[in-house]
């Protein structure tokens, strides 16, 4: 017996709907395929994205707002028009078979794993979400157009998938960083987002200020990005004379201050250009905290830097 028969018949045999059962059996076998691209509370695509499936990606993107230890897919054509609820579950059609498909696979891992598949296409004749837990069809949800189905994601995503228990302290940092990286990504600022969850608004969340915070994630962002980039950078580095052979220790490691400075400064011009921040409402005392963690935080980054040149 297959993988998703075997799963079906045991929620089968528990009573529940064959029809939902397998839908989900079949969701879940998807998401174990997709998951080692996957990255949690980020929206992934599963699938090299082409030009026209960009604008429909960057449109989920920003509101497809996932709490941090939630899988999310993002189907294309290529992937989605291959995966299509069993024939006898002709509720759970929403496109036509051959017409181009864009879902969204949320998985809300657990004892009780809930799996949420959204259809957003505008090809479809009845855009929105399944949500499926244990094998049952909890709730449905449909649209008139995928505009409107589109508008309703952050409110329904956060009602249905987001997990229930209290976030911690690293929950609050991922969150914000990845609400901050879809804006980098998409170039806007109006991107969905629960302040009361975001250090970035709530800095009190961990016991911070908004300075403080401000540096927290141009720290968190950059680091992983040189380390995630590293080889490219290297080659940047050695051509400035910095490389680890390079006798000439200043040289190197002004070299290592010099991409950590304007790194931070892309990312402060990036905070001001889209008001996420008002400077200008900076105290004296905000005033003499932002520069000294200005230094402080690139100092860090440099050394960073740094040590990988020479690892």
């Amino acid at each position: 017996m297959d993988p998703i028969a075997k799963k079906a018949k045991q929620w089968i045999d528990e009573k529940r709907d064959p029809r939902s059962a397998y839908w989900q059996a079949a969701l879940e076998a998807n998401m174990d395929l997709f998951s080692p691209d996957l990255e949690k509370g980020k929206l992934t695509p599963v699938h090299s994205l082409e030009e026209k499936d960009l604008p429909v990606f960057k449109a989920a993107l920003e509101v497809t707002d996932l709490s941090p230890g939630l899988l999310a897919a993002f189907l294309t054509p290529s992937v989605a028009n291959s995966i299509i609820p069993p024939d006898s579950a002709e509720e759970l059609m929403r496109i036509e078979k051959g017409k181009p498909s864009y879902k969204i696979i949320i998985l809300r891992p657990g004892k009780e794993e809930r799996i949420i598949c959204i259809e957003i296409s505008e090809h479809a004749h009845k855009p929105g979400m399944d949500i499926f837990q244990s094998g049952a069809l909890l709730g449905t949800f449909d649209y008139q157009t995928h505009e409107i189905c589109l508008s309703e994601l952050t409110k329904a995503i956060r009602a249905h998938a987001w997990e229930k228990d209290k976030w911690q302290h690293k929950d609050h940092i991922a969150y914000t960083l990845n609400w901050f990286e879809k804006i980098e990504y998409l170039g806007k600022a109006d991107v969905s987002v629960d302040k009361t969850r975001s250090v970035f608004h709530s800095p009190t969340l961990i016991r911070t200020n908004r300075v403080d915070a401000l540096f927290l994630i141009i720290y968190e962002i950059l680091h992983n990005r040189f380390q995630e980039n590293f080889q490219a950078l290297s080659q940047d580095l050695i051509s400035a004379g910095a490389g680890k052979n390079s006798e000439d220790k200043e040289t190197r490691l002004s070299a290592c201050h010099t991409l950590a400075e304007t790194s931070m400064l892309d990312m402060l011009n990036m905070v001001k250009k889209f008001n996420l921040l008002d400077f200008t409402s900076f105290n004296d005392a905000e005033s003499r905290n932002f520069k000294n963690e200005f230094v402080r935080t690139a100092r860090k980054l440099s050394s960073k830097l740094d040590k990988m040149l020479v690892s």
